[in-house]
């Protein structure tokens, strides 16, 4: 994928029990609400597994991160498919590195907010 400042990448991901049971063991974030199903028989995902959305672009462009910050705006379930947008403010060579800069905006499948922030990193 060929990047530059202005584009604004989509994609989406669906989060199931399997997904929160699995990063539980990884993480070790065994919150209640990691762990114990709610009435609706939905766990609450943890805000680090949501985060892993923008990070797509990372992996999928060799971006070694410098700066990530999230904000968190309401809780995602297992079984919400959340839409991450992520726009690259900043993509430009410097000396011998490839620096970029991302916004990014996601939203669950009734458009509410989730999470939004920013990453910043050079490419490998």
């Amino acid at each position: 994928m060929s990047l530059k400042a202005g584009d604004i990448i989509v994609f989406e991901r669906t989060f199931t029990i399997e997904d929160v049971e699995l990063f539980t063991r990884i993480s070790g974030d065994e919150g209640y609400h990691h762990v114990t199903p709610d009435e609706q028989g939905r766990l609450v995902v943890q805000g680090l597994l949501t985060a892993t959305l923008p990070t797509k672009i990372g992996g999928d462009n060799n971006v070694l991160a410098r700066t990530m910050n999230f904000e968190f705006l309401r809780p995602v379930f297992t079984g919400d498919t959340i839409v991450c947008e992520v726009t690259i403010e900043q993509f430009e060579k410097q000396d011998q590195r490839t620096r970029i800069t991302a916004t990014f905006l996601s939203k669950n499948q009734h458009g509410k907010d989730v999470l939004t922030g920013n990453f910043s990193g050079v490419i490998l």
